[in-house]
């Protein structure tokens, strides 16, 4: 791996999807930025920490790749250091997400600043910049615990699959860990579905579904030793290019309703032969393992009603929804088997009780939203997004609204929506993240926003404007003299 010039940006540039944890509390209608610094023309970070002990380990169970590594630093220099970084290739730097780097031993604390360094366009390298939350002295170490995804990484081999083959993942690596430092001991293990695994590379230490690369001693900076893997994945490789979530949220109805726009796509391998839909209901009644999906589970919050599942051609009956007090299922079923390469647009909605996701404070006219950034499939081979926009349209008068996620954004935007007799419009609250996976289920979207008390009359009041202006009308037009000729006095 070799290290390329930096590009000093002469303009605000849009943020790269940074994986950091974000803590953010506060609105904005621009793209959020990042800080790029201005370093010298060539630029090789300082070989100021030494890596004394890496493990890597690379999790392929889902349709996407989970890295994870934990590693110790030491400061080899004279002097107290802080800045920390993590180089990745061009190839990679695209469908990164999730990039998170906290403290192995102290999970407690907050997760450390990130920002991402620009470079030439033919730049084969990205850094990113960790900031640790205290300098450390020299010759300290500290353990860190680095994560994320990349998307888009895994490729079928064989590209085209009879109907009823399995299926095949081909995924290429580095055995030794990116970094920008000299390691002194290192090694990388690998975790798969299955222990069907035709091929690979090297000369691992294979125990079952785990094969260990390593160790590794004295590797220097910016060294690669490719190797690649081929392992049986019969299970459809799940990706939505585009998610966009609407929460609309009314004080009056006390209804929050959800609704969730997928452009969804199989990225596995592709038929070989045309569908046949006799061979599909043949295996209908023993359901072999399938590349193609089938059907799929939304979990939802208890008390949710009202679903609806809507495809291209319209309302589609092929679907179950169970719900209680406790608990919400939506299941899935699209009109056909989706394969490998084939696209399904679909929309899906449903609604709830506003209390279970709102409440007030106290002396304040101040509301807090606490709802999940997004309600999308929970599947056991995963599911992943190239983009998500997230809506949350908030009662006509709302002000002061903020937010706090733990998602990465790359762009947040605070709108008017215009809906059946509104005046001004409804405050509208539009985040959007790129690069994210299924674990965002489990993350809240927290918005607080002000409501003064006589906001809420702001919709009854026009609608009696409307109805008396109506009437007004009505009454004026009916005594309008419309006869031809003048009027005869009476006598």
């Amino acid at each position: 791996m070799t290290y390329a010039r930096l590009r000093l940006p002469n303009q605000q540039r849009p943020p790269l999807s940074l994986g950091a944890h974000l803590s953010l509390f506060e609105s904005s209608s621009e793209p959020l930025a990042r800080a790029w610094q201005i370093l010298p023309n060539i630029f090789k970070p300082p070989k100021v920490f030494k890596n004394t002990n890496l493990v890597r380990n690379t999790n392929l169970e889902r349709a996407y790749v989970r890295e994870s590594i934990n590693v110790v630093i030491e400061n080899i220099d004279s002097k107290p250091q802080s800045e920390y970084y993590i180089p990745f290739d061009a190839d990679t730097i695209g469908n990164l997400g999730g990039l998170e780097v906290r403290d192995k031993k102290d999970a407690s604390k907050p997760a450390f600043k990130i920002e991402a360094v620009e470079w030439e366009v033919q730049s084969p390298t990205q850094f990113y910049r960790v900031t640790l939350l205290e300098p450390l002295a020299p010759k300290a170490q500290q353990t860190l615990a680095i994560s994320y995804h990349v998307l888009s990484s895994l490729a079928a081999l064989p590209a085209q699959i009879a109907q009823n083959d399995k299926q095949y993942l081909h995924y290429r690596f580095s055995s030794y860990s990116p970094s920008a430092y000299d390691t002194a001991n290192q090694k990388t293990k690998l975790k798969f579905p299955t222990v069907d695994i035709p091929s690979y590379t090297g000369k691992p230490e294979r125990q079952g579904s785990t094969y260990t690369y390593g160790p590794y001693n004295d590797v220097p900076a910016g060294a690669e030793q490719l190797e690649s893997v081929r392992y049986e994945f019969t299970k459809p490789v799940i990706h939505a290019g585009l998610l966009e979530r609407d929460v609309e949220i009314s004080h009056w109805g006390g209804n929050a309703a959800f609704e969730e726009r997928y452009w969804l796509t199989n990225q596995g391998a592709t038929l070989s032969k045309p569908f046949s839909r006799l061979l599909w209901q043949q295996t209908a009644y023993y359901k072999p393992p399938s590349s193609a999906i089938t059907g799929l589970r939304i979990p939802l919050k208890g008390g949710s009603k009202d679903a609806y599942f809507i495809d291209e051609i319209g309302n589609v009956s092929t679907s179950n929804f169970r719900t209680n007090a406790y608990e919400a299922v939506l299941e899935l079923k699209p009109r056909y088997p989706i394969f490998g390469g084939w696209n399904f647009p679909f929309k899906v909605g449903w609604n709830g009780d506003v209390k279970n996701f709102l409440r007030k404070t106290k002396g304040a006219n101040t509301y807090i939203l606490n709802v999940p950034f997004l309600d999308g499939p929970k599947m056991a081979e995963g599911v992943s997004y190239g983009k998500v926009n997230v809506r949350v349209i908030l009662p006509e008068g709302a002000t002061n609204v903020q937010y706090q996620t733990s998602v990465p954004l790359v762009r947040v935007e605070i709108s008017s929506h215009k809906t059946f007799m509104d005046t001004l419009g409804r405050t509208t609250l539009t985040l959007s993240a790129s690069n994210v996976i299924d674990d965002a289920r489990d993350q809240p979207l927290i918005v607080t926003y002000e409501y003064p008390f006589m906001a809420g009359f702001r919709k009854p009041i026009t609608i009696f404007a409307g109805v008396l202006a109506v009437f007004t009308t009505a009454w004026a037009i009916g005594n309008v003299d419309t006869s031809i000729g003048r009027k005869k006095k009476k006598q």
